[in-house]
Order: C-alpha cells, then structure tokens, then sequence
C-alpha cells in the first residue's frame, strides 16, 4: 500500500478533498489534468505555490476532488488542502506554510438575505410622502 497524505480545503462554498500521493509532481482535478481543468494560469500558479515554497514540486502527485463556488474559490479551496496536506505529510512544513498564510482558512462568505430586503444589505426604495 503507496502512503498518501490527505487534506480538506474550504473557501467560500468551494470545498476540495486533496491527496497527496509520492510521484512526479502530476495535479488532477476532478479527474482532470489541472491546465484542462483551470483556464487560467494565475489560478495554476496559485495551485502550485504551496508545493514551491516547501520544496515538494516534483516529489507529489496531487489527486484532487472538488465541488461548489466558482473557479477561483475552487483555487483557493485546492491551495488550502494541499497545505494542510503538506503539513500531514511532514511538521516541519508547518511555520512555512503558516508564515505565507495558507493554513488559514478564507473566512469570507456571501451574505445571507434579510427578509424586507431586496439583497443582503439593499433596503427598498424609501420616500418621505
């Protein structure tokens, strides 16, 4: 049985079930070669930078399952898994990954309806007479 190591990352309604398994550095999302899947190279970039500043670009395959948000929150949800997985994988990964900010998990979310609302925060239109 190969070790892998697994992660979860959440941003806005992206969550992403990460694994990590040794290889030569392939990324797979949802069964597809990550360049097929994002259309963007920012987002790829952001995807790999984790693995960059740990030292860990061709040592892993990257095995990743991804659902909800759009393309950008499902990056940030990827990155965040592949941190976390990093640091199961190995502890002293931790005050690297901690320093850069990508433990933390993106606290931002869409605001709820208010009911009498027409959006979250936009009241009706008001009039004095």
């Amino acid at each position: 049985m190969t070790v892998q190591f697994q992660g979860t990352g959440r941003r806005k309604k992206s969550v992403a079930r990460v694994r990590l398994v040794p290889g030569n550095g392939e990324i797979v999302v949802n069964k597809r070669p990550v360049d097929e899947y994002f259309d963007h190279e920012i987002l790829i970039q952001e995807i790999k930078r984790p693995l960059e500043i740990v030292g860990a670009q061709g040592n892993f395959d990257v095995i990743v399952n991804v659902h909800g948000g759009g393309y950008t929150g499902q990056a940030g949800a990827i990155r965040h898994g592949i941190s976390r997985a990093l640091v199961e994988a190995d502890e002293e990964n931790k005050p690297k990954l901690k320093s850069a900010g990508y433990l933390t998990r993106d606290p931002r979310m869409k605001e709820r309806y208010k009911y009498g609302y027409k959006k979250a925060r936009k009241s009706p239109q008001f009039s004095k007479r």
